[in-house]
């Protein structure tokens, strides 16, 4: 068996484990805040700190064979070197990170990193929704949205280590509105969590009390209050035309959508489709839209991937 132990770091929190890639299986699940506004160096240490507890506790239920180290963070990362290429300040200082060598110094094991969505659309590929598809677009939609294609149980990194941003595309939807990256009108700032929360607010009626949440949007539609229900249908709506405008050019075998957003229920996954169907071609319009089965294990387990295979 091959035993990995795993980080996967986001902008709020680090979480590790130690996986078992013949299995799939999670084990020594831990998780802490991250430092995010202390500087790199802080959440280097924060990621060993949460690995080192991660690794004693696996060996406290008798896993003491650990073949590497696999990491899933946030930013455009080098897959080869495994270096921080370039990262929005949600992280202070983290573009320029040699996280890979530093994580390598503490614990004297080889260390392979990978962009959190890279690492969890390898993970829904190989062992989770996509598992008998030989191609699957992955889809991330949460508080932000990001993505990533998956051939032959290979991720496409792009020329630039950068493919899958999904959440850049333009969207008429979002027209005169920022995006996280600074350019404005690209369909992250519609059909995110985020994006729910800025179209409601933008367009709401006065006597509508503004909305802090995705989820709050999604109670209020289901106590049958009209706006709500129209952003959410909006929002879903055009996230699925941006599927099908990806799915016409790159035509996977599947597409798996996960994320805080797919708990919008089902008005929103209907809409998805609509919007999917409305914009999809003629031969990819029965491309399954399917939902992820990983869940937040998902970046941890093709972290764990990405290191197993490498070690090869």
């Amino acid at each position: 068996m091959s035993y990995i132990l795993v980080a996967d770091l986001g902008g709020t929190k680090i979480a590790s484990a130690v996986v078992n890639t013949a299995e799939g299986t999670v084990a020594a699940n831990y998780s802490r805040p991250t430092p995010a506004s202390e500087g790199s160096a802080a959440v280097v240490a924060a990621i060993i700190e949460a690995l080192s507890h991660a690794k004693d506790a696996a060996e406290a239920e008798g896993i003491t064979q650990i073949q590497a180290i696999g990491i899933s963070s946030a930013g455009v990362i080098d897959p080869k070197r495994g270096t921080v290429i370039s990262a929005t300040d949600l992280i202070k200082g983290w573009a320029g990170t040699e996280l890979a060598k530093q994580v390598k110094a503490a614990f004297n094991t080889e260390v392979f990193v990978l962009n959190d969505v890279h690492a969890h659309a390898l993970g829904e590929a190989t062992l989770g929704a996509g598992k008998d598809y030989s191609s699957i677009l992955a889809a991330a939609v949460g508080t932000g949205m990001g993505g990533g294609l998956v051939i032959d149980g290979h991720v496409q990194f792009g020329a630039h280590c950068a493919a899958g941003h999904i959440g850049h595309l333009p969207h008429p939807l979002a027209s005169g509105l920022t995006c996280s990256c600074g350019a404005k009108g690209h369909i992250e700032t519609v059909a995110s969590g985020s994006g729910q929360v800025e179209l409601y607010n933008r367009d709401k009626l006065a006597n509508l009390p503004r909305a802090q949440s995705g989820r709050e949007i999604t109670e209020r539609a289901l106590k049958g209050e009209v706006w709500a229900t129209q952003v959410i249908y909006d929002s879903g709506y055009a996230l699925g035309q941006t599927l099908a405008g990806i799915c016409n050019l790159v035509d996977p075998e599947a597409i798996i959508v996960s994320g805080s957003v797919t708990r919008s229920g089902k008005p929103w996954w209907q809409a998805v489709t609509a919007g999917f169907q409305a914009d999809a071609l003629t031969p990819v319009k029965n491309t399954p839209l399917i939902s992820g089965t990983l869940g937040g294990n998902a970046p941890l387990v093709g972290a764990a991937i990405w290191a197993n295979t490498n070690l090869g």
